[in-house]
């Protein structure tokens, strides 16, 4: 008897054994799907920062594209405003306005000056406003502009532009502010005693370079469509075409 009840006893204890295995094997698996449910979600927020960092380098670049936009239209229409100061200054200069009655000192010409007058590696970059003919520096002096040049970009009065003199004295322009233009239809006329082509409507007189002509091989009578300042008189104007006379 007692024999058995030793048997039993063991039985018991192998059992209590087992079942204590089996309690510990199922706790480690759960500890191990809690490791890995906390590596998941530790992998989550992960690509959440990752996709929050993606999404605000996204919005900082829409950000900057919108500033240089707008940076660029405000260039626009400041170069706009000056062309339009430039026009009304000379035109107050020439019916003797500016020279008769404002002065400016030597302090404030040179002032005017240096803005628009820079030297960089060697090169001079000067911007003024195209007469027509030639280009006016805020220094005061003209540049001369190939008149093949300002007829094949057809500049008109009061363009703005950008004159680079190289260091061995090479002139390069570049429009940076064309004014506002309008096409008008005219007759290409020619005044013999000094060869000065014109373009005549009912509204105006107009000087054109010569250039223009030759190079649409016009004549004298040939509808002409010029480009002129849309908001302001001008003495000069660009050629856009010719049609010739039937």
């Amino acid at each position: 008897m007692q024999n058995k009840n030793q048997k039993e006893n063991l039985n018991e204890e192998k059992k209590l054994d087992q079942d204590l295995e089996s309690e510990l094997e199922i706790e480690e698996e759960n500890n191990l799907d809690e490791d890995k449910l906390t590596r998941k979600q530790k992998e989550l927020e992960d690509k959440e920062e990752d996709l929050s960092i993606i999404e605000k380098e996204a919005n900082n670049q829409d950000e900057n594209d919108n500033f240089n936009n707008k940076i660029k239209y405000v260039r626009i229409q400041l170069l706009k405003i000056k062309s339009q100061i430039e026009q009304i200054l000379k035109y107050l200069e020439d019916i003797g306005v500016l020279s008769n009655e404002v002065e400016f000192s030597k302090d404030e010409k040179e002032n005017i000056s240096l803005n628009n007058i820079k030297e960089t590696d060697g090169q001079k970059i000067i911007e003024g406003v195209f007469n027509g003919e030639e280009m006016i520096g805020p220094d005061g002096k003209h540049y001369s502009i190939s008149s093949n040049y300002a007829s094949k970009s057809k500049l008109v009065e009061g363009d703005v532009l950008k004159l680079i003199i190289d260091s061995d004295g090479t002139f390069i322009y570049k429009q940076i502010g064309p004014i506002e233009r309008k096409r008008v239809f005219c007759i290409l006329v020619e005044n013999e005693d000094n060869n000065q082509y014109y373009a005549m409507n009912d509204d105006g007189k107009w000087k054109i370079l010569k250039s223009s002509v030759t190079y649409f091989k016009g004549e004298p009578g040939d509808e002409i469509i010029i480009l002129i300042p849309k908001d302001h008189k001008s003495q000069w104007a660009a050629v856009e075409n010719i049609i010739k006379k039937s």
